[in-house]
């Protein structure tokens, strides 16, 4: 045992004295958290650019009607060539241009038109949607007031009041939305939880299979055989090569899991749960990590296939778009990756407030993978040092 936590130990060292070890481990992942969760995650609602001078007081009732809609986040801009550069830019999702002379004209009785700007998509016809139920709101009550102004013979700031007034003694119809079964994206779910999750396996399996250079040269170097010219067996070697390539991973693992807590606040579910089921798909990421070092004959072929690998299961299991964005048989066809297992495993945990028990499934299938690649690992890195 201590020859075995030797080499672990001298593995583990050798990985975290190196700066660019150290950046793919923690810095990277972390960074693609902040990235994806700003780019994708929550429910923060699309940005709206608008264009108007809130010192009119028709403009500014407008206004204050578009921020209060639910669905859309308002931002007022100062003129139609910043809405237009900003939606251009992917800096807002849409943008509205109210004209200088708005007030001038509902007050004559005259018909506005709006600008409206967006790029094409269901998100431009989705957030128009919304614009145009607000806009047709304002729209009633600026008929009404014209109406009670034209009968009363008064003016239409009298009028308007006198409509609001009425508006709020007015019953309004509430409408309650319930989902029906478990929501795939919870209300509760932190912006960053669904990246945080993503990011740890994919990054996982990528340390574990480009790590595996590291190997090739011990075997290279004749490090292994020199090892067993002491008093020291192949099983102990395997044994310590293996430990180490594990406690990298945990070691990443944790230091993600943790970073992001306190960096982002994401929510990892279960704390116990989440923990075997990283080190589930840590042992089965460190057992191919050991395969590609058995198997690969120079460090630049692992690093090619360990991306290759990586990326291509990490994309196929659900690691950079969630698996219920799928197709039906595309998901089925993802669980041949562990990726898809973990992925899953986190989903329950991160959504649906699962504990250890109701994971066993998916930790089941990776320790069992994990054990099937550390046998052949352990088979082929024997031959490769003892022939």
């Amino acid at each position: 045992m201590r020859k075995i936590a030797t080499i672990a130990g001298a593995n583990l060292r050798r990985t975290l004295r190196e700066r660019s070890s150290l950046f793919f481990l923690l810095v990277f992942p972390m960074l693609l958290i902040l990235v994806l969760g700003l780019a994708f995650g929550g429910s923060l609602d699309p940005r709206v650019g608008v264009v108007g001078d809130g010192t009119r007081p028709l403009t500014a009732a407008l206004l204050e009607r578009l921020r209060a809609a639910d669905g859309v986040a308002v931002r007022v801009l100062a003129s139609e060539s910043d809405v237009v550069g900003a939606v251009e830019r992917g800096e807002l999702e849409a943008g509205i241009v109210i004209p200088a002379g708005y007030d001038d004209a509902v007050r004559g009785g005259r018909s506005v038109d709006l600008r409206y700007v967006a790029r094409p998509g269901q998100q431009a016809n989705q957030i128009h949607q919304i614009v145009a139920a607000v806009i047709e709101q304002e729209s009633n009550r600026l008929r009404a007031a014209r109406f009670a102004s034209a009968e009363e013979r008064g003016d239409l700031d009298s009028a308007l009041a006198r409509v609001d007034e009425l508006t709020g003694r007015t019953a309004l119809v509430s409408v309650s939305v319930r989902t029906q079964g478990a929501a795939t994206f919870p209300e509760t779910l932190g912006r960053f939880d669904v990246s945080a999750s993503s990011q740890m396996l994919l990054f996982l399996f990528l340390t574990a299979l480009t790590s595996s250079a590291a190997l090739i040269e011990t075997r290279r170097l004749g490090v292994s055989r020199r090892m067993l010219a002491t008093p020291t067996t192949p099983a102990t070697v395997i044994a310590g090569e293996a430990s180490g390539r594990l406690g990298v991973s945990v070691v990443q693992g944790a230091l993600i899991m943790v970073g992001s807590a306190i960096i982002f606040g994401v929510g990892w579910g279960d704390p116990l749960a989440a923990g075997v089921l990283m080190v589930s798909f840590a042992l089965l990421a460190s057992g191919a990590g050991l395969l590609m070092g058995a198997l690969a004959r120079t460090p630049q072929q692992s690093l090619a296939f360990g991306l290759l690998l990586s990326l291509g299961l990490g994309a196929l299991g659900g690691t950079m778009m969630p698996l219920d964005l799928f197709p039906e048989t595309m998901r089925r066809l993802a669980h041949v990756t562990p990726h898809a297992w973990a992925v899953e495993g986190f989903a329950e945990l991160v959504r649906h407030e699962a504990a250890v028990v109701d994971i066993l499934p998916q930790v089941g299938v990776l320790l069992g993978a994990a054990a099937v690649i550390f046998s052949l690992a352990a088979w082929r890195l024997r031959r490769s040092i003892t022939t």
